[in-house]
């Protein structure tokens, strides 16, 4: 036959063919080789002594086949890739074929044809990139990663909840863990708390880029960050650089797979857990969490490589309250009145300064609801500031409004008590000045007199957990 070409296999089977017919092989020894039946050898053996080397390609070789794709389909797929579907990528291309010229082929088959006509599509795709398993930090306490889940996890029998929590890259342990009604900074404050006060400072933590740990690169700049130069850290950043822990940011979740996986089997057995114990409301799935944690790490850890601990014991005099909560810088009025909230707060003098008018004071907000106020490291007693003459009048016109009558004061010299509390709990939804931070950070709670208020259960106005502050 002219023309013929065989291809590996083909010229293989031609050799134990020639041996056969040179009585070299037996039948049953080239079926075993070629690997087919006895019956298929005698079949081929036939035909090759009639046709020779050509009985040996498919009968179908050089045909075209029935269900091919017509030249005119082609061409015609291709004048409306490049005229009234320009632009549109592949997969969207052959879904707009079957519904608008009633052309029904695979993405693939599009694909092809587009391809053969050196038409690429307009959607840019990233190569895959290789990834390999990382190897586990030898130490516990040396890295911990931390995240949040938002899942269904009272079942439709409560509300939507997000579990925040660290895993221990050594050793699997979860040193705690809480559910939360968002994932917020605030989460976040509570978790290390337990954390350090239970095992210690961790050395670093591996988190996602989530605005909670790091500024968007498309957030603008404030005046402060373009005069200095550089970027100030989030709430969060800025406690974890307090505490000297290093954070490093993932660039995907697969990077952060320990803690993923940790949410898979959470979302598998703590699931069930919660069914069990019939937990309806965030309270009730706390005490459930907490109760399960000690049995799933027993179940779980692995032993480190290295043993011992990398946990930094904090020291003696070092107040977790004061890193591990929110902080705004202020500027003090000339009447030494601070804003904070919509709500004025008059700084009382001290016995080493006697006025802080125009001086730049910060405002922390701690996590029990209390507000204490610094001044170069000195706290500054605090109290509620007497309405101005305009806030008077308003309220004297507002009769049908209730009003919100001060609560009482909780005024003293120690660290802990030198706060101001009420009813009205402060959330840690709170802006810096003429600032409002982004997701992740604190939010501001709208003043009262103006026009948009967020809705009750709008999560900007959650509160915080026990102690208040009404001003």
């Amino acid at each position: 036959m002219k023309g013929l070409t065989l291809s590996e296999k083909e010229q293989a089977r031609l050799q134990i063919l020639n041996k056969v017919i040179g009585m070299e092989l037996v039948v049953q020894e080239a079926a075993t080789l070629m690997g087919l039946s006895e019956r298929q050898v005698w079949r081929i053996l036939a035909d090759y002594r009639k046709e020779g080397a050509a009985a040996l390609p498919h009968g179908n070789r050089g045909r075209k086949p029935t269900n091919a794709i017509r030249e005119e389909t082609k061409r015609l797929i291709q004048e409306l890739a490049q005229g009234v579907y320009q632009g549109v990528n592949h997969c969207h291309l052959t879904e707009l074929l079957e519904e608008r010229e009633d052309i029904k082929l695979s993405r693939s088959s599009v694909r092809n044809i587009l391809n053969e006509a050196g038409l690429k599509s307009p959607r840019q795709r990233r190569p895959p990139r290789h990834r390999c398993r990382r190897e586990r930090y030898p130490q516990e306490g040396m890295l911990l990663q931390i995240d949040g889940s938002r899942h269904d996890w009272l079942e439709g029998r409560g509300p939507y909840l997000t579990l925040v929590g660290a895993i221990d890259d050594a050793t699997g342990n979860v040193p705690h863990a809480l559910f939360r009604e968002q994932e917020d900074a605030q989460g976040y404050f509570m978790l290390f708390l337990e954390v350090i006060g239970n095992k210690g400072i961790p050395l670093a933590v591996y988190c996602d880029r989530h605005g909670i740990f790091q500024r968007s690169p498309k957030e603008t700049e404030t005046l402060e960050e373009q005069l200095g130069g550089e970027r100030q850290p989030t709430q969060f950043g800025r406690a974890l650089i307090e505490l000297n822990i290093q954070p490093i940011f993932a660039l995907s979740p697969q990077a952060k797979g320990r803690i993923e996986r940790l949410w898979g089997t959470f979302q598998d057995r703590l699931v069930s857990e919660l069914r069990l114990a019939g937990a309806k409301t965030l309270e009730e799935a706390n005490k459930v969490l907490w109760n399960f944690l000690p049995r799933f790490n027993a179940r779980f850890c692995v032993p480190p490589a290295q043993p011992g601990s990398a946990y930094r014991q904090p020291p003696v005099d070092l107040c977790l309250e004061g890193l591990l909560c929110f902080k705004y810088q202020r500027t003090v009025a000339a009447d030494n009145t601070v804003r904070f909230n919509g709500h004025a707060i008059q700084l009382l003098p001290g016995l080493d300064r006697f006025s802080y008018a125009h001086t730049r004071v910060e405002l922390q907000e701690r996590l029990d609801g209390s507000l204490v106020v610094y001044y170069q490291g000195q706290i500054i007693t605090i109290r509620e500031a007497p309405p101005q003459p305009v806030t008077l009048r308003a309220r004297k016109g507002a009769r049908a409004a209730p009003v919100t009558t001060p609560s009482r004061l909780v005024v003293g010299s120690s660290h802990d008590n030198i706060a101001i509390q009420g009813s009205s709990m402060i959330g840690p939804d709170t802006i810096h000045e003429k600032t409002q931070e982004k997701s992740g950070q604190n939010k501001c709670l709208r003043p009262a007199f103006t026009k948009s208020k967020p809705s009750p259960d709008h999560p900007w106005r959650k509160t915080l957990l026990t102690k208040s502050l009404n001003i």
